[in-house]
């Protein structure tokens, strides 16, 4: 059953749109990230990520098509350009894991910011199951940054 379209905007669309391609981006380069790294811990840290976002994408799908718009299908350029940055930084990279630590937490806190942009834009008024579910994605990305880091003072 589809909600009343007359609350749902087009900005509210092309802005989970935008966070869709960026939750395709931080799937793939948690996937790229967790080939790249020997340590186990945190390989299975970002190997969880990687399922994560990849549930992450499912939810805004299901919550963009609910109110009768269409959700994008892939990623970004700009996310394709960070994966290779993290590939050639790696390439490179005496300490990677250390390294491709400080591209994720790099990523987090720019879905960070989107989301609480998004959350706290006062020009438009979310439906409460978009709200409920961007707060929910937002702090799960917190407390993964903060585990980031904590690998990062782990390995460096």
């Amino acid at each position: 059953m589809k909600r009343d379209n007359m609350t749902y905007s087009e900005k509210i669309s092309n802005q989970l749109n935008d966070l869709l391609e960026k939750t395709y981006d931080a799937e793939k380069g948690f996937g790229l990230a967790a080939e790249k790294v020997d340590t186990p811990e945190v390989k299975a840290f970002l190997q969880d990520k990687v399922k994560q976002r990849n549930a992450f994408g499912h939810e805004l799908k299901d919550e963009i098509r609910e109110f009768g718009k269409l959700p994008e299908k892939d990623g970004s350029l700009k996310g394709d350009v960070h994966r290779s940055w993290m590939q050639l930084t790696a390439a490179l990279s005496s300490n990677q894991t250390s390294r491709i630590l400080e591209e994720v937490e790099r990523g987090e806190k720019a879905s960070l910011e989107q989301y609480n942009e998004m959350l706290k834009d006062t020009e438009v008024t979310l439906p409460p199951s978009t709200e409920r579910m961007l707060a929910r994605h937002r702090d799960a990305i917190q407390a993964s940054l903060n585990t980031a880091r904590m690998y990062e003072t782990l390995t460096s």
